[in-house]
């Protein structure tokens, strides 16, 4: 089995609030994430796809095509949104961490993927914090 993995890049803003609580528990629990006027991430989304090589053209998946997919599925429709407000596969009330939207990306992504398997995403929200899915 090989992997293969693209990587594409999107910014965008989130609010992390729970209703019932007050502002200062809020605070507590996610700090600059509970910002009254949202705040941004630059993320980087790693998708892995799996699969045998193609005999004639050595391909796990065409890399353009894995890209083009991932493109239209997410980026499109995530970047400079407000996660929160804008982006029409994520509930409302649900709340936009890092661990929620990739369980919502793989949703999308999943049954768009072909020749290959969806393997692994991996959303970086930072430099030092990142999640991983592997579709369990």
């Amino acid at each position: 089995m090989v992997y293969l993995t693209r990587i594409e890049r999107f910014n965008a803003a989130h609010k992390l609030w729970v209703a019932d609580w007050s502002v200062e528990k809020n605070q507590e629990v996610f700090g600059k994430c509970a910002n009254k006027n949202w705040h941004g991430h630059n993320y980087k989304l790693h998708v892995t796809v799996k699969g045998k090589p193609d005999p004639q053209t050595g391909f796990v998946m065409d890399a353009k095509e894995l890209s083009k997919v991932v493109k239209v599925e997410i980026i499109d429709k995530v970047d400079h949104m407000n996660l929160n407000l804008d982006v029409d596969f994520m509930p409302k009330g649900m709340q936009p961490t890092t661990e929620n939207m990739l369980i919502l990306f793989w949703k999308q992504l999943a049954s768009k993927i072909e020749g290959a398997e969806l393997h692994k995403l991996t959303l970086f929200e930072t430099e030092t914090i990142y999640a991983e899915y592997f579709g369990e």
